[in-house]
């Protein structure tokens, strides 16, 4: 018996199948188009229900909770140095992936190597795989590793949901002020707060940060005469009432005790040598 090529093999098979189909399959109006309609309406329902729960469950005050979450929140700040931008659910095991190839050496890895190879291993696969087998038993690899692409994706997911972020608060960097502007140890909590809340975008210290829109670098504030931590931490609060009409209103964000931190950390920033 003559040995047929797998192309010659792919048409028996092909031709088989359409013999089996004609022979015993069931034609697609109105079976499929019957299928498909049901399923779209379910799909429609469990849309439409959980959103009449959202809506019906929340209340109309800004971030009155509902059982799927709140149906308003608080107004959106243009200028807010405080908000932590995250992505969207279904993004967040790309998201964790992110912190794991960190900058810059391996986070092409994160970013574009694997989510490229395994997009293009996808598209490939149904070409790569041609068998008329689809038992799970009899597919052992296929079964593996879709097992382990659900199991790690639901982890990345998972660690990308319930992971802390930071605005900035490098612990080195922090350390640094303390020793070289020989900081007292109660300015530590504002420095935190210096650096968390964003105030390197238009403020240097100790030559960190920017210099922008006019801001005065704060390495030394606190050796100007006739402020005090009492002074600084109502300029933070509500910079309006100084005549500042572009530094934030932090009153609005951070609370009293925030705001008196900051102060301290301000108060006690003389210059090196010259706090103490």
């Amino acid at each position: 018996m003559a040995v047929r090529s797998p192309l010659e093999q792919r048409r028996a098979q092909h031709q088989r199948y359409k013999e089996d189909v004609q022979r015993t399959g069931k034609p697609f109006y109105p079976w499929a188009m019957f299928h498909d309609t049901v399923m779209s309406l379910v799909v429609v329902s469990v849309i439409v229900a959980l959103a009449c729960i959202w809506y019906f469950t929340s209340g109309e005050s800004p971030g009155e909770p509902g059982l799927l979450g709140p149906r308003f929140t608080s107004e959106a700040d243009p200028g807010t140095t405080s908000f932590i931008p995250r992505p969207d659910w279904y993004f967040y095991f790309l998201f964790y992936l992110l912190r794991i190839f960190k900058w810059p050496e391996s986070v092409i890895l994160g970013t574009v190597g694997i989510p490229t190879i395994l997009l293009l291993l996808m598209l490939a696969l149904p070409f790569l795989d041609v068998r008329r087998e689809r038992r799970l038993l009899r597919r052992p690899v296929a079964v593996v590793a879709a097992i382990l692409v659900v199991l790690s994706m639901g982890i990345l997911t998972y660690k990308g949901a319930t992971t802390e972020e930071s605005l900035g608060g490098d612990e080195a960097l922090i350390e640094e002020w303390m020793e070289a502007n020989n900081l007292p140890e109660e300015a530590r909590a504002g420095a935190v707060l210096y650096a968390e809340t964003g105030c390197q975008q238009c403020h240097l210290y100790l030559g960190a940060g920017s210099a922008n829109l006019g801001a005065p670098e704060l390495t030394a504030i606190g050796a100007e005469g006739g402020k005090g931590v009492d002074y600084f931490a109502r300029y933070i609060g509500n910079p309006r009432q100084f005549g500042n009409t572009v530094m934030p209103i932090y009153g609005e964000s951070l609370s009293e005790e925030n705001l008196r931190q900051m102060g301290i950390f301000l108060d006690a920033s003389k210059g090196p040598g010259g706090g103490g």
